[in-house]
């Protein structure tokens, strides 16, 4: 066997199960931003060729493109890249993988473009582009919808005009943000998805204008990358104190590439804290950890597993069955061997994790 088919035989999950596959979280990678003009207005087009502009670089910095995490040595397709068309995704993942359903998020930085109608308008095309060149071709694809996420308003009219397209079942929003999302000016946001009966998707990447770590700008990627989770705590949080789950008991969130090993401990300090200061947040009437598992479920990607008997912990003590979704990440690149997850859960969970807990969320 080769080396690449002995790379895809770790990650494929028919070599450790043979029940039904929901991927909870495919990429689509915009080509260029010429692949957009066809869905925008030309005054757009004509801004940015004028300008010289070729298009946000928050997905670049957020996915250097020859960086190894940014995508597996085998799914580098030659002159094209990665996950930058749907022939690219059916090969490499949706037919080898015999995958039933899936679900497209695309991340194309919007929110690093400053000019709030600019942003409208890319958000309306990256969305037109996904239903024209991915939903309407394959009907195992749904996908999330991508939202110019400085401006809730905008936000919102995007949930509008597109939100009950039957392919969309999500919206898209980038875990690091100017603002936590908990807080009320994104209320209209969380009103709107769930009157549409769409999942709230936080998803690695984003931009501020201040530093992405609390205490300052990392000088190497790698402290980056360590250090999301952090904004992904921040935001959860967020979410619970400002009491979006009392003001919207139906709201669904779904939380990629944030990894899950970190939430029963950090879930134990946020339960405690909430014990002796929930006077100040009298909405919040229940503990975080039990929201947390009632409206949330998470990735395994990356799955992080160290040791197998920690594993197994932290798996116990995650204290639900239904709160882990399989997703591939593709085209990413974490070492998310099923073979490490899988034997340390019930039969139960194992049918969860694999499609059942996807299937039930995104109402397939």
């Amino acid at each position: 066997m080769t080396a690449v088919g002995s790379a895809l035989e770790r990650i494929d999950p028919r070599r450790h199960w043979d029940g039904a596959v929901i991927d909870c979280d495919v990429h689509a990678a915009v080509p260029s931003l010429d692949t957009l003009y066809p869905y925008m207005d030309t005054v757009w087009e004509h801004m940015a060729r004028d300008r010289g502009w070729f298009g946000p670089y928050g997905a670049a910095a957020t996915y250097p493109p020859n960086a190894p995490s940014t995508s597996r040595p085998e799914w580098r397709a030659e002159n094209r890249a990665p996950a930058s068309g749907l022939d690219l995704l059916q090969k490499d993942v949706l037919d080898p993988m015999r995958v039933e359903r899936a679900v497209v998020n695309c991340y194309y930085g919007i929110d690093t473009l400053r000019h709030p109608d600019w942003a409208a308008a890319i958000a309306r095309a990256v969305n037109d582009w996904i239903i024209a060149d991915w939903l309407d071709k394959d009907s195992r694809l749904v996908a999330s919808i991508s939202l110019p996420a400085r401006d809730p308003a905008a936000m919102v009219a995007e949930i509008e005009r597109v939100g009950d397209h039957p392919g969309f079942v999500q919206a898209f929003l980038p875990i690091r943000s100017d603002r936590l999302y908990g807080q009320r000016v994104y209320h209209p946001v969380f009103e709107a998805l769930t009157r549409h009966d769409l999942v709230l998707g936080l998803h690695w990447g984003g931009t501020t204008e201040d530093a992405p770590s609390v205490t300052g700008f990392p000088s190497w990627y790698v402290e980056r990358y360590a250090a999301e989770w952090q904004a992904y705590a921040a935001q959860i949080a967020s979410l619970l104190a400002e009491g979006v789950f009392k003001a919207y008991p139906t709201l669904r969130v779904a939380v990629f590439e944030g990894g899950f090993t970190w939430i029963p401990q950090w879930g134990w300090r946020l339960n405690k804290e909430w014990k002796g200061l929930r006077r100040e947040v009298p909405w919040l009437d229940r503990r975080p950890l039990d929201l947390i598992r009632e409206h949330m479920r998470f990735s395994i990607s990356p799955i992080d597993s160290g040791p197998p008997d920690a594993l197994a912990r932290i798996v116990e003590w995650l204290g639900s069955e239904d709160i882990l979704m399989y997703g591939s990440d593709y085209p990413h690149w974490h070492d998310d061997d099923l073979g490490d997850l899988l034997p340390h859960v019930s039969e139960t969970m194992r049918s969860n994790i694999m499609s059942e807990t996807a299937r039930a969320w995104y109402r397939l």
